[in-house]
This record gives structure tokens, C-alpha cells and sequence, in this order.
């Protein structure tokens, strides 16, 4: 890639971070006098609820006209995907790999989880709980947590910092610096080693195939889990008691 090229490129993955960090930070609007207000009278739901659909809806667009500015910008710049030398996998190799990879996820979290039990640490995240009960009055948090998140978490945490870390440096200082990146803006520290496991393992999914695509469906397939095995864990452990049930009468 040529001088020119690669600095257009910097500047490309510099917006985006930009654009990102302006997303996060925009749910502080509502905290404006009078901003919560005028939103408000546009939602029909109990006064204890319509604060919390209010969130929903305005993470949800939020990260929906991010992830059009994102791509828009990125349109301008058709090397912003070549971060790596040598041939891509092949879509099919990629989608392999997301998928295995949400497995290898599974797995570094349940690792990560027993360091923290010998650490002494509590289980429990209170940025999924705390999702999950938003989710649960607004579904529509559903395109936020599974769709728009993922794709542009790893625009920013694989593509921009990542990415942009490997072309100087060798794929563990990169990969250790955008896992802690990553873990350190979900801001919950007790269980940052997490956090930081799915990060590595993400950027691993995307050095291996130079594919964003495979962490992004990693990502997506995580996510969707936890929101389901949280919000019907109750209905999956007893449909799995029926079977097992059924299976002892059968024999």
C-alpha cells in the first residue's frame, strides 16, 4: 500500500473511532433538561417503563445511523480492507471460522470465568443484566445488542485498532492491546479478563481469515446467545426436563 493510501486509510479508521466515541456518548442528550421530555410524549407505556423503551429505541438508532455513516465513509476508501498481506479465506472458510469461533469464545469465557472464581470474584455481569431487563420491556433492544453492536464493535475494536496496531507491530501486541480496549469500554473492570479473552479471540478470528466477516458472525452468534439463554433460560430448562423426561419413559 502506498504512502498516500495508507494515511487516507488512517484517516478513514480515525473517523470511524471518532464516530463511534460520538455514539456512545450521545445517550448523555437525554439527560439534558427538557430532552427527556419532548422524546417521552412520543412513547405510550407505563411512566416505570417508558424511560427504559425510551433507551431502546435510542440505542437502537443510534447505533443504526452510525453503522450507515460508517459504511458511507469506508465507501470513499476502497483499501480500508487491505490490512493484511497474502490471500483472504474464501466466504465459506469464514463463515466456518465464525462459527467455530463462537464455540472458542465459550470456551476462553468459561476459563476466564473459574481464574475469576479462584480470584474470589462474583459471578454476574451487571452490563448484561441490566441489558437483558431493557430488552425484556423493549425487544426492539434485540437489532442493538445482536445486530448493530457486533458489526460495529468489530469495525472499531478489529478493523480500526487492530488493524491498525498489526501493520507496525506482531499479532500479540496488537491482539493484547485491542483486548483490553475492548474490555475496558464495557467499564466493568471486575470482570475485564472476560471481556479481554472474547476480544483476543475475536481479533485471533479475523488475523486468521483477514476477514472481518468471521468475528462479526463470532460476535453476533455470542451475543445472541446470551440474550436468549438469559431472557428464556427458565423456558429452555424446563423444555430440557421434558425431554429428559420423556426419554426415562420411552426406555
Amino acid at each position: 500500500m502506498s504512502q498516500p493510501n495508507k494515511l487516507k486509510t488512517q484517516a478513514t479508521a480515525f473517523y470511524i473511532l471518532i464516530l463511534y466515541i460520538v455514539c456512545q456518548l450521545s445517550g448523555l442528550l437525554l439527560f439534558i433538561p427538557g430532552v427527556r421530555d419532548i422524546f417521552l410524549q412520543f412513547i405510550d407505556r407505563e411512566p416505570n417503563e417508558s424511560g427504559i423503551v425510551l433507551v431502546a429505541w435510542w440505542s437502537t438508532i443510534a447505533f443504526a445511523i452510525t453503522f450507515i455513516v460508517s459504511f458511507i465513509i469506508i465507501s470513499r476508501n476502497k483499501n480500508f480492507w487491505n490490512v493484511y498481506k497474502g490471500e483472504k479465506s474464501s466466504i465459506g472458510e469464514s463463515i466456518g471460522w465464525g462459527i467455530l469461533g463462537f464455540f472458542l469464545v465459550l470456551v476462553g469465557q468459561t476459563v476466564a470465568v473459574n481464574i475469576e472464581l479462584a480470584l474470589g470474584i462474583t459471578l454476574g455481569s451487571q452490563n448484561t443484566e441490566t441489558i437483558i431487563k431493557v430488552t425484556e420491556i423493549a425487544p426492539i433492544m434485540i437489532l442493538s445488542t445482536v445486530l448493530f453492536a457486533p458489526i460495529l464493535e468489530e469495525l472499531v475494536f478489529r478493523r480500526v485498532v487492530f488493524g491498525s496496531i498489526i501493520q507496525t507491530q506482531n499479532f500479540w501486541i496488537a491482539g493484547l492491546i485491542s483486548a483490553i480496549v475492548f474490555a475496558t469500554i464495557h467499564n466493568e473492570f471486575t470482570h475485564i479478563l472476560i471481556y479481554a479473552v472474547s476480544g483476543f479471540i475475536f481479533a485471533f478470528l479475523y488475523y486468521k481469515t483477514k476477514r472481518l466477516l468471521t468475528s462479526i458472525i463470532s460476535h453476533m452468534l455470542l451475543n445472541g446467545f446470551v440474550t436468549i439463554a438469559q431472557i428464556y433460560g427458565d423456558e429452555i430448562q424446563n423444555w430440557v426436563k421434558e425431554i429428559q423426561t420423556i426419554i426415562v419413559f420411552i426406555q
